[in-house]
């Protein structure tokens, strides 16, 4: 079975090597056929305390941790999310 591999961000680094990262998919409306922005939110591992809140992240499926984490990270995408500013 392929493990599933996640990219998100981290909006909270509080508890000891978890970080808790949301995940954003674009689903498309199946009456207005218009796409809509939907997020998840994962407890992932992090055993190196590495990770802040705002870093872009992948993770990867592993076996259970706890009774939350069962997700692990992978590696470091950016250093901070890039937040686009509206005009």
């Amino acid at each position: 079975m392929p493990c599933r591999v996640l990219q998100g961000v981290v909006v909270s680094d509080a508890s000891h090597k978890t970080v808790v990262v949301r995940v954003e998919k674009s689903v498309k409306h199946p009456m207005y056929k218009k796409y809509i922005t939907r997020s998840c939110k994962y407890a992932a591992h992090d055993p190196e305390n590495l990770h802040k809140i705002g870093d872009v992240i992948k993770i990867i499926e592993c076996r259970p941790i706890s009774k939350t984490k069962k997700w692990h990270v992978m590696d470091e995408t950016k250093t901070q999310a890039v937040k686009a500013v509206k005009p």
